[in-house]
């Protein structure tokens, strides 16, 4: 395949979130990925570093981050934003194909897919709708709810002013059940999360969550199992094998997620008909949301009841050495090189 006939992906990574680190993890995956023996006689690549700022990095100061030949923090975050114009400095002429993998706010929230929309170039991922809805725990479960999605007890607060929380924690206590888990509607890696067992720690976890975002959900904990579940596709949705992650922490929070090394069965052992139930609920769910090209859903399954109930789903999954994503379908017989030119070629 000669050089005209590549398509050059753009991976744009990064960004103002406060999933940035796992951001640059994956990036370095999936470049890894497009530029693998096989691969190369179908793609050429660009990348674009989004500072934490928000500043865009011209492609060769880039790629110079995703190699770790110099260090993202040795620019300058403080450089005057209004100066810059986005389109001009990346240089996207030659771009065929956006990879935006961007997680958090900014990223999985559509706001960057409204961006590259409005380049008029085909990008890899869920559209508008689907991320900002992906991304916004209280739309989900509402259009969930709706849908008679199984889903654990919830309680909404959204746009309150902060001494309103006090009155709410009495609201909060009358509807669910201890433990409670609160979390920011807006928000990923269970980042400004946490675990509480008594109404007098509802009120510091509330702060926690609002400092994120001033839509939080409270959502009753049970006793249960973690799995979960890869969806590729553009309008036939494929479910991978169904996985499990056993984590040794009180519950699976950001250091579970990318600092200890979890124990990760795949495939689940559950019975053939709760991991055909589970992948039946994943496709049903994203084509509910308008999710499609790749996503993990993640469910819960009660110990005693094997009830399964939704958690959330992510539209831009981590994509590290340690992601669930790609470790699912490994297992399924993809190995990342195949999966990632999988869901390139979906977006074209």
């Amino acid at each position: 395949m000669n050089e005209v006939s590549r398509k050059c992906v753009g991976i744009i990574f990064g960004g103002q979130s406060n999933e940035h680190a796992i951001s640059i993890e994956s990036a370095r995956s999936i470049f890894a990925a497009l530029n693998s023996e096989i691969n190369n006689k179908k793609f050429s690549t660009k990348v674009f570093y989004i500072n934490k700022k928000g500043k865009w990095f011209d492609s060769r100061k880039s790629l110079a981050i995703l190699k770790n030949s110099i260090n993202c923090l040795d620019f300058d975050e403080n450089s005057p934003f209004e100066n810059i114009k986005i389109l001009d400095e990346i240089d996207c002429n030659d771009i065929d194909i956006w990879f935006p993998i961007l997680h958090g706010s900014n990223g999985e929230d559509g706001s960057i897919q409204g961006l590259l929309k409005l380049t008029q170039k085909p990008f890899v991922g869920s559209g508008v709708l689907g991320s900002a809805l992906g991304m916004d725990k209280i739309a989900m479960k509402l259009i969930f709810s709706h849908l008679k999605i199984p889903q654990v007890n919830f309680f909404i607060i959204k746009e309150k002013n902060f001494d309103d929380l006090i009155v709410i924690c009495d609201q909060i206590v009358k509807k669910l059940n201890f433990p409670l888990f609160i979390k920011p509607a807006n928000s990923g890696s269970s980042i400004g999360i946490s675990k509480v067992m008594n109404q007098s720690d509802i009120l510091e976890a509330l702060q926690k969550a609002w400092s994120i975002d001033h839509r939080i959900i409270v959502e009753e904990g049970l006793e249960v199992r973690e799995l979960e579940v890869g969806i590729v596709g553009k309008r036939n949705l494929i479910a991978s094998e169904v996985g499990e992650v056993n984590y040794t922490s009180d519950w699976y929070d950001y250091d579970s997620k990318y600092k200890t090394n979890n124990k990760i069965t795949i495939p689940a052992n559950i019975s053939t008909q709760l991991k055909e139930m589970i992948q039946k609920l994943s496709i049903k769910s994203c084509k509910a949301l308008d999710i499609k090209i790749f996503a993990r859903v993640d469910f819960f399954l009660e110990k005693g009841t094997n009830n399964i109930y939704l958690n959330e789903i992510n539209t831009i999954p981590g994509f590290t050495s340690n992601s669930m994503f790609p470790l699912l379908w490994k297992s399924s017989g993809l190995e990342i090189d195949e999966l990632v030119a999988k869901i390139v070629e979906y977006s074209l």
